[in-house]
């Protein structure tokens, strides 16, 4: 399953300009769907469909959106479709992974690769290899010094002034509200009179503008790792408007208690590398990071920090995590470690559209630092996540900020573990109250998504998405896995 990343604004694709399609009747029509191009996962199939650059320009220039589709394999009792988003924002999503077996009998499911990614329309921002080369010093890393600090907010500014020069007029309608309405234009095109839809991550936020945009249309939206809205957006007080958006989500203290609770379950269990019995572990994994960052070796503070980060999005990479960490105490270890848990990158406009961020660039070492006290490394990770919104180029003037609570017939069903290091569960017990009619379902682990983690879970999922029914306010379930159980 694709996480949600945050790793950087920015998608990079082709090194060419964005030609945009001229202008055809507005109309929805139906999908042509057929093979998939060649490399595609077997058992989908695919289609493209148009959608205007601008709603409030309907009739004027034309962006493509790809899309693909896993069939229901019981096409004769066939319910419908169910939409997905996998997060990001700027994770290409026309393959779907989002699936239970009783879904896959009575549904198809369509992903699509929102506008400016992947097979869709892309947004480019580079001309030339030697324009990607400030992009690459900042790909998952963060400054933790003065001198890094200089140099980093240097390339992130050069980076979007690339995409400010390059992208053209598509980087003006990024926002997750053209978004929304490229959905139910897709929702149209397949006949469906209400939206049945599962977002992950970033993919919560487009459900829930998707409901105050279209509440009628509403006929199951269920959102698992959910983002606060209000957070999201604007942040619930007017001083939030000084502090970056992606430290204001608050995903840094989850991040710590996912930490500890690692560190606990490596504690209990012999078969975790990084235990070491008698030893306190939070001190341990402490006394790597003052080692680092007093004398930064092959293996870097803001490296373990960001693989221990993307690590904990998921309890299956424990095994692993606790291998890299037990490496990275010795100080002969190599940069040349292997872990399964790399965040892809991800990114796009959307961010920086949506969003409320400071003028002032000097707001985000500010935040780094406040957030760090709180938990370290993972406050500066998050907030300099950010830093490119202090220097984007471009607004969207469809972006929406409100209002959230917009009743909807259908309850929408959100999901969230305790410790999601990137959408925190009091974000959304915050949204359960936000949304004018949802319910919260919690899985008791840390980690980045419930689906696919809990038989609990999808069965409740399968449940709201085929027939509307809920589970029982409050209802928690359990993980089917401890941490270093062998999948």
């Amino acid at each position: 399953m694709t996480r949600f990343r945050i790793a950087t604004v920015f998608t990079v694709t082709a090194l060419a300009a964005v030609t945009l399609a001229p202008a055809v009747s507005a109309a929805p029509r139906g999908l042509d769907w057929g093979p998939c191009p060649s490399g595609s996962p077997p058992g989908y199939d695919c289609a493209e469909i148009e959608v205007p650059l601008s709603y409030q320009d309907p009739d004027g220039p034309r962006i493509t959106l790809a899309l693909g589709r896993l069939p229901a394999t019981d096409q004769k009792h066939k319910r419908g479709t169910i939409f997905t988003n996998p997060g990001g924002p700027g994770n290409p999503g026309r393959f779907s992974r989002f699936q239970t077996p009783s879904l896959h009998r009575q549904f198809d499911i369509v992903g699509f690769d929102p506008r400016g990614v992947g097979a869709s329309t892309p947004v480019r921002c580079f001309t030339s290899d030697a324009e990607t080369e400030p992009l690459k010093r900042i790909l998952g890393t963060f400054p933790i010094t003065a001198e890094q600090e200089t140099r980093h907010f240097a390339d992130v500014r050069e980076v979007a002034a690339s995409c400010g020069r390059n992208a053209g007029p598509l980087l003006n309608h990024l926002s997750t509200a053209n978004v929304a309405r490229d959905l139910d234009r897709l929702r149209a095109a397949v006949g469906d009179p209400r939206l049945r839809y599962y977002g992950l991550s970033y993919g919560t936020y487009l459900g829930e503008v998707y409901a105050n945009l279209f509440p009628r249309r509403v006929g199951a939206l269920a959102l698992d790792a959910v983002n606060d809205p209000i957070a999201w957006a604007t942040g619930h007080r007017p001083e939030d408007a000084n502090v970056p958006f992606s430290a204001r989500l608050g995903g840094f203290r989850d991040a710590d208690r996912a930490l500890q609770a690692f560190l606990d379950a490596c504690a209990a269990d012999t078969r975790c590398a990084f235990r070491e019995p008698g030893t306190d572990l939070r001190a341990k994994y402490d006394a790597l990071l003052d080692r680092l960052e007093a004398t930064p070796g092959p293996i870097t503070y803001q490296e373990v920090i960001r693989r221990t980060h993307n690590a904990l999005t998921d309890e299956r990479n424990s095994p692993a995590l606790a291998e890299f960490l037990q490496t990275a105490t010795k100080p002969v270890a190599t940069k040349a470690i292997a872990t399964p848990f790399d965040s892809a990158l991800g990114g796009g406009g959307t961010l920086c559209a949506d969003t409320t961020n400071p003028r002032d660039p000097a707001a985000w070492p500010k935040a780094a630092r406040a957030a760090d006290r709180e938990s370290r490394g993972f406050g500066s990770y998050d907030a300099y996540l950010s830093l490119p919104c202090a220097f984007w180029p471009a607004v969207d003037p469809a972006r929406h900020t409100g209002p959230w609570n917009r009743p909807t017939a259908p309850i929408l069903l959100l999901a969230n573990g305790k410790g999601d290091p990137e959408t925190p569960y009091a974000g959304a017990v915050r949204t359960e109250r936000i949304l004018g009619n949802a319910r919260l379902l919690t899985l008791d682990a840390w980690g980045h998504g419930a689906a696919n983690r809990s038989a609990c879970v999808d069965a409740a999922l399968d449940a709201y998405l085929t027939f509307g029914r809920l589970p029982a306010r409050g209802t928690v379930c359990a993980p089917d896995h401890a941490p270093f159980d062998a999948r």
